[in-house]
């Protein structure tokens, strides 16, 4: 008898794990990233894939390349698909609310990684917490520069997490009375922001730090602050490898602050499942910023 109950429990408990492994096999999850022209996107991307398998979830990912209107496409085709739950890199925080609204309707919740949509709510919210990474920048900048002297911004103003960060930046730097800033202007790809650098550095010949809000713009204004032979200290954000490198090899491009990607793939991956099951998930899970810093400052 013994024996029997003991059978009939493992055969019940081999049941339980098949059907759970059956059921995360079951999820699909559509996600549209802002672009893959960056390295972070790339390595956000590749997280995701991998959570995904060891969630035993599918996951189809479509690249929006910085257009809206292809990421509004993107979220009209995975509820074409029938989706369980889209995750999102919005390219616009404000212009996305309506490809959010369309997928919650067709009852298919939506999480948003590292930028977040604005007027409306998410299931969830996965990114690093930009307002205290710009703090971070605007400590640095602070202390790289002496207290004094003039700053510009490269900025994105239509992303929410920039403007959290040049946000944080600034307030850190209303501690810094000393240090002004007197230029912010956009600089979306790096040719842009090597373009608005420029133009800083001939407008203000005496400018004494750039803040760049992603790392091509940084690296751009660590160019043109050699091109121009001038001693400008750069701080980036991001943290891939590339500026990683550049930071280690130019004493003038002082830091990054440090986002990982790999940690918001993962959780944005393993929270869409979460939500697909119904599970309760947190409204809002930011990761830490760390920095990188040249050797000179450390």
């Amino acid at each position: 008898m013994f024996r029997r109950r003991s059978l009939l429990a493992a055969l019940v408990a081999a049941f339980a794990t098949t059907a759970t492994v059956a059921h995360a096999a079951d999820i699909k999850i559509g996600a549209s990233l802002l672009t893959q022209q960056h390295p972070f996107y790339v390595e956000l991307a590749n997280a995701m894939k991998a959570q995904a398998a060891k969630d035993h979830a599918q996951i189809d990912i479509a690249i929006a390349n910085q257009d809206l209107s292809k990421q509004i496409a993107d979220v009209q085709d995975f509820v074409t698909k029938k989706v369980d739950v889209i995750v999102l890199s919005p390219v616009d925080s404000k212009g996305v609310k309506a490809a959010v609204l369309t997928a919650q309707k067709a009852g298919i919740p939506v999480i948003t990684v590292d930028i977040s949509a604005q007027g409306v709510e998410v299931a969830s919210h996965i990114a690093t917490d930009n307002y205290a990474g710009g703090l971070q920048a605007g400590t640095l900048m602070c202390k790289v520069l002496g207290g004094k002297g003039k700053v510009g911004v490269i900025d994105y103003p239509t992303v929410q997490s920039v403007i959290d960060r040049v946000t944080g930046f600034k307030k850190a730097l209303a501690a810094c009375p000393d240090v002004k800033i007197v230029a912010v202007q956009p600089g979306i790809t790096r040719a842009d922001a090597l373009s608005a650098a420029q133009n800083m550095l001939q407008a203000n010949p005496d400018l004494a730090g750039i803040f760049g809000f992603g790392d091509d713009a940084a690296m751009a204004a660590a160019v043109a602050g050699k091109s121009a032979g001038n001693h400008v200290k750069v701080i980036g954000f991001d943290g891939m490898p590339e500026a990683r490198a550049a930071v280690d090899k130019n004493p003038n491009f002082v830091g990054v602050i440090r986002q990982y990607p790999d940690k918001m793939g993962a959780l944005a991956v393993d929270t869409a499942v979460k939500v697909a099951e119904k599970q309760s998930v947190p409204k809002l899970q930011p990761v830490t910023p760390g920095q990188y810093l040249n050797a000179s400052v450390k």
